[in-house]
């Protein structure tokens, strides 16, 4: 007999539930993914920081957790995209108390567990993302009926008495990013990769492509960086809360080697550029958002998780628009008008799918080495 978990929104509604992982209280915003496969890398993304995701394809844990790397373990260990699981907590429509793959060495339930992630089994998944998409930000808190400890993630508390925890207000840059400096691979370019929550896949395809790459910390002062070309990752909540990211950004545009930005860190180039941001009443939220490029008849599906979008406003005059959104036409992806700098929105590295837009890193690389000759 599971234990009962109640969801309590801040929209007012309340669901009960069964337990799996972790007895423990949390809170956070509420997202979605509509991913049928690789639950293990979506709940190490640090993109889900903070957040309670919830998983709209009903058999998750079918197939179970892989061995979880003790450390920084980038190349060898296929299945997770960071060490932790980063997400407050998990809800799920049912889990699979048996799992069938070759690499399972642990139930869902038991890595939710040894990792004291709470979860809630049971609660109909797709009314909760109908709800997600009718109210704007909306927050939860999960609490068990029993067991009173309260989830942490790094240095905060998510669980804030009678409110509820939005990642969005705090600046948890510093939570997810590498604490030192960190040489990965080997090759003639060096990238060096500003870490605001990078998933290893982004580390791994760099990597297999032939580079070096130097992990930076969020708050490195890049004066002191040898490169060949810069990558400004992915991470959470909001592009203006990063610290000093945005201005050491603004001064290695002065410069001309190439430069990418992936999901929150296209945010920040395009703060950087002068472009502005605003919060989105629902988001991306989910594997299959179609792009589209500008100036062709091509479109490709793609991987987001962003409550943040890029203004079309007072859009500076030495850049243009890359990349749109097909369902609403907000800006997927910048490019600068003379220089190698370049952005997205979505996930080109994704793991685990789709992968239409992997040829962005290819070209990225490419660049860089036409750039260096």
């Amino acid at each position: 007999m599971r234990q009962q978990v109640t969801l309590q929104l801040s929209n007012g509604d309340v669901f009960h539930g069964g337990l799996i992982g972790a007895p423990m209280k949390a809170s956070g915003e509420l997202v979605f993914t509509t991913a049928m496969v690789a639950y293990s890398e979506s709940l190490t993304d640090p993109s889900y920081f903070g957040q309670i995701l919830v998983f709209t394809y009903p058999l998750i844990g079918n197939y179970g957790v892989p061995d979880m790397p003790s450390g920084f373990d980038v190349r060898s260990t296929i299945g997770f995209e960071s060490n932790k699981v980063h997400a407050s907590a998990v809800i799920v429509a049912s889990d699979s108390a048996e799992a069938f793959h070759w690499t399972s060495r642990q139930s869902l339930h038991n890595w939710l567990l040894a990792q004291g992630v709470p979860g809630i089994v049971g609660i109909d998944t797709r009314h909760l993302v109908h709800l997600i998409r009718e109210s704007k930000n909306l927050l939860a808190k999960v609490t068990p009926n029993s067991g009173g400890e309260k989830r942490l993630l790094g240095s905060l508390d998510t669980y804030e008495g009678e409110g509820f925890f939005d990642p969005n207000d705090h600046q948890i840059i510093r939570e997810v990013s590498s604490s030192e400096r960190k040489i990965l691979g080997k090759g003639k370019c060096r990238i060096a990769l500003i870490d605001c929550g990078v998933k290893w896949n982004i580390l791994r395809q760099l990597i297999e492509l032939g580079c070096e790459v130097e992990l930076l910390p969020y708050d490195t002062d890049l004066k002191s960086v040898d490169c060949s070309a810069w990558l400004i990752s992915n991470g959470p909540g909001n592009p203006e809360q990063t610290g000093g990211v945005i201005g050491e950004v603004k001064e290695i545009y002065e410069g001309d080697r190439p430069i990418l930005g992936i999901c929150l860190g296209h945010q920040i180039m395009c703060l950087a550029a002068g472009f502005k941001t605003e919060r989105m009443a629902f988001g991306h939220r989910s594997h299959n958002q179609p792009v589209y490029l500008l100036g062709s008849k091509k479109a490709y599906i793609t991987s987001q998780n962003h409550g943040y979008m890029v203004k079309d406003e007072d859009r500076p005059d030495d850049w243009e628009v890359w990349f749109r959104n097909v369902n609403d036409d907000s800006i997927e992806g910048i490019r600068h008008k003379s220089k190698p700098f370049r952005s997205v929105q979505f996930h080109p590295e994704s793991a685990g799918g789709p992968r239409d837009t992997a040829w962005i890193l290819h070209q990225f690389v490419a660049e860089i080495k036409r750039h260096a000759k």
